[in-house]
């Protein structure tokens, strides 16, 4: 697939102190910051701040985030302190080549997800799978190493599906902490795993990846959309289609809401208003 995420695989063989990766080209959507990237940029950042140690986070963010933070400032300040954005669904990739990036691609959360496990298989880097069922993870954990030879799973825990007591979620930290991971995919979904992520800067010493429903997708539980219906922004009719109860919400609304401001946003500019009418 065009500017799919095995273009990951550009970089392996450059050590860290080579790798000079310029300054993110950003944009903002709404009122949250979205960084132009792609798949083999977003996974040389990862294997900088992963291989130093930094403790961040990284948001796939779609236009249910984009909608949540316009909503709700202390998600937006989540996402504000996030150390990148991608543009998870393709609203926010046209919204960036709009606004003036217009080379931009999307960068899905699940192929970023399985992007960073084809580079962490080649570079040794442990990941970490938090979230999702025990039923899921034990999937993932028996497949991903097959489909990427020397992938070192460090560990795997699913939480309870309900707030976590302080204790609860000062222990699952001390479980990662132990396991000697360097990456953290992060599968509780919005904007749940955004703030766990926000909670958890300066805490853990890795790099924590929201990645959604990665965890259903890539075990075969939930079905993804066509790559056609992704590529033509309709991906949200699919997943409408697939669980209509629990997303007609975030799709009958949200959708037209966003497409509405973000239009509003689009023309202040092009009149030339300092600030987007909003």
């Amino acid at each position: 697939m065009a500017g799919g995420w095995n273009d990951c695989t550009t970089s392996w063989e450059m050590t860290l102190p080579e790798m000079t990766l310029p300054p993110l080209s950003s944009r903002t959507i709404l009122t949250t910051r979205v960084d132009g990237t792609s798949y083999g940029d977003a996974c040389d950042r990862i294997q900088q701040w992963a291989t130093a140690g930094e403790s961040c986070y990284v948001v796939a963010a779609n236009v249910h985030v984009i909608m949540t933070a316009y909503r709700d400032h202390a998600y937006q300040q989540v996402l504000a302190d996030a150390v990148l954005v991608t543009p998870d669904g393709m609203p926010l990739v046209w919204g960036l080549r709009s606004l003036g990036l217009e080379g931009q691609t999307r960068v899905y959360g699940p192929d970023l997800m399985l992007a960073w496990c084809d580079r962490a298989s080649q570079v040794g880097l442990p990941i970490y799978l938090y979230g999702g069922s025990p039923a899921v993870l034990e999937t993932l954990q028996r497949q991903l190493p097959d489909t990427y030879p020397g992938l070192i799973i460090a560990g795997a825990y699913a939480p309870p599906f309900r707030p976590l007591s302080p204790e609860e979620e000062a222990a699952d930290v001390a479980r990662i902490m132990a396991s000697g991971a360097r990456v953290v995919f992060v599968g509780l979904g919005c904007p749940k795993q955004e703030f766990w992520m926000a909670r958890q800067r300066g805490r853990l010493p890795v790099v924590m990846i929201g990645v959604g429903a990665a965890f259903a997708f890539h075990s075969g539980t939930v079905s993804q959309a066509p790559r056609w219906m992704m590529q033509l922004g309709l991906e949200w009719l699919y997943r409408f289609s697939q669980e209509p109860g629990r997303l007609w919400r975030r799709y009958v609304i949200n959708n037209p809401a966003f497409v509405l401001l973000f239009g509003w946003q689009w023309l202040g500019e092009r009149l030339g208003f300092k600030k987007p009418i909003l």
